[in-house]
């Protein structure tokens, strides 16, 4: 197991140091590497589910020591994989390797070449440490490396301005929801003195059973809930999603088509005895991602451009998972979860030449293509249909709210405080 999560971080330190030292690998060189890595990382991910299988193992744990101890108090590093981690880590193999196959034509002589290639295999280093981490204390690192190299790869076409403003919107959007999350481990500790799987649930995945219990558990999960709404895009946080469609194609697809944007629902499986402990948690998670699905659907049916509709369907169905979870069919969740991932980064790859067939085969029926779901319209009176038009145009008024009750706020609190510091003068000076 520590061999699958180190190759790529391996590999990520070994072309960053050649490419600090001036130096560097060809396009052709680069491709090698990319499919013989990830075929061997697919391998150890069969050998582990061989293994598990032919020993009857529910799941296996390693543990690698303590990064540091003081006192009473360490920080484990402990890995798990089990039957809710083994198939994500799977799929993450699987898609970042595809993804990384496709890059390798679609970014084909481009100045990022080596730079996106680079943030691949960190990506995947974090995603494979999030699904194997036996704590929310190591999950919390992979969960920040996924974040950042999500925030690089969104501004990648770095010489516009319109990439790197919305990748400061993403960064700031999961600052925002990770201090819920480092808040959630703070507190873990302080009242359990713990945040293992094993210390927080008792039991093998799915029939594992919370053990913070009472007002302080409910916290907790009402903490990760918030975190993992953040990192999927869900409730409050929804607004981020369509501006990570600045970053190329492929990163689209495995980030917020598949992996990344999954993390979230990932969490709330991990800990679903622990939000199913109280009605508030629980209740929390079904509404976040019914509204999110809800406003989703709208806002994908009226989008201009292909991938900004991609991303809204799959925020839509993310919400539909978060209210799985929060339901209790988890099974269900799972296999959505993966089947959404796959069918999504297939959608965001295909998504040049779907354009071209959908015009070809618009100009072959002479332009009289039906649109879709006009059967579901006509079940509503004409001044509904207006207003959620209205309201799907302005993608909820997101953008509005956020201005004028967050943005706008804080720019004048800055402003206010601004009289304490004044700038001091600059004198004029000849020269001399």
């Amino acid at each position: 197991m520590p061999l699958l999560i180190a190759t790529p971080g391996v590999l990520f330190l070994a072309l960053s140091f050649l490419w600090l030292l001036g130096g560097g690998v060809t396009e052709r060189v680069m491709a090698r590497i990319t499919k013989v890595a990830y075929a061997f990382l697919l391998l150890l991910v069969i050998m582990i589910g061989w293994r598990m299988r032919a020993e009857g193992l529910h799941s296996v744990r390693v543990m690698l020591g303590d990064w540091f101890t003081v006192g009473h108090y360490g920080y484990p590093l402990p890995l798990l994989i089990d039957r809710l981690s083994l198939p994500l880590v799977g799929m993450t193999v699987v898609l970042a390797g595809i993804v990384g196959s496709f890059s390798l034509r679609y970014l084909h002589r481009d100045p990022g070449f080596y730079r996106f290639f680079l943030l691949l295999h960190l990506f995947t280093f974090g995603a494979l440490l999030i699904f194997t981490a036996e704590s929310l204390d190591l999950l919390i690192v992979g969960w920040e490396i996924v974040a950042i190299t999500s925030v690089l790869l969104v501004g990648f076409f770095q010489y516009r301005p319109e990439p790197v403003r919305n990748a400061l919107w993403v960064f700031a959007s999961y600052r925002v929801a990770d201090l819920f999350l480092l808040l959630a481990i703070f507190l873990a500790h302080h009242w359990f003195g713990t945040t293992s799987w094993t210390g927080m649930l008792s039991g093998e995945w799915p029939a594992c059973q919370s053990q913070l219990q009472g007002a302080q558990g409910t916290v907790i999960a009402v903490l990760l809930v918030i975190a993992a709404g953040g990192k999927s895009s869900q409730g409050p946080f929804c607004g981020w999603l369509p501006r990570a469609m600045e970053g190329p194609t492929p990163s689209s697809a495995v980030f917020y088509g598949a992996i990344s944007i999954h993390a979230g629902a990932y969490l709330l499986l991990r800990i679903e005895p622990l939000i199913h402990q109280s009605w508030g948690s629980r209740s929390l998670v079904i509404i976040i991602g019914l509204a999110t699905a809800f406003l989703g659907t709208l806002v994908h049916r009226t989008s201009a451009d292909a991938k900004t509709s991609l991303a809204y369907a799959a925020q839509t169905q993310i919400g539909l998972i978060f209210a799985e979870i929060g339901f209790g069919w988890t099974t269900f969740a799972v296999v959505h979860l993966i089947s959404h991932a796959m069918l999504r980064t297939l959608q965001f790859l295909r998504t040049p030449s779907m354009l071209r067939d959908y015009h070809r085969v618009h100009a072959a029926a002479g332009g009289k293509l039906a649109p879709t779901g006009s059967q579901y319209d006509s079940l509503l009176p004409s001044f509904v249909q207006i207003w959620l038009y209205r309201l799907a145009l302005g993608r909820g008024f997101y953008d509005a709210m956020v201005e004028r009750w967050i943005i706008s706020p804080i720019q004048s609190l800055a402003r206010w405080l601004a009289i304490f510091e004044p700038r001091a003068s600059v004198k004029k000076t000849d020269g001399r």
